[in-house]
């Protein structure tokens, strides 16, 4: 069975499934910036696409406790990683867009 990559909540859902936790497992190890773990019905409501990630922090927790590349996750979020907003904020609207275009030509193959 391959990731469900249709939202990020199906795509963690689907990762969590495969790698045979509960939804209580997963959220004791997602830990937030201030080193508290997640609520498993924050992570039922990230599963159910009732809430985003709020942070690249748990987007990246994810990714390392799933074993998920998180660019993959920041795609299906529809949100780019920090450094790659600072390089978009130093370029010009020309450059974003010749890269976006390089970008979707790529996937498109």
């Amino acid at each position: 069975m391959g990731l469900d990559m249709s939202s990020f909540g199906r795509a963690i859902a689907s990762a969590r499934k495969e790698k045979g936790m509960s939804q209580k497992e997963l959220a004791t190890k997602i830990v937030k910036e201030d080193g508290e773990a997640i609520t498993p019905q924050y992570l039922n409501d990230i599963e159910h696409d009732r809430r985003s990630p709020s942070s690249d922090h748990l987007v990246s927790e994810f990714a390392k406790v799933l074993k998920i590349d998180p660019l993959a996750l920041y795609g299906v979020i529809g949100m780019l990683p920090e450094q790659d907003r600072k390089l978009i904020r130093k370029s010009t609207p020309d450059q974003v867009n010749q890269a976006f275009v390089a970008f979707r030509r790529h996937l498109k193959g």
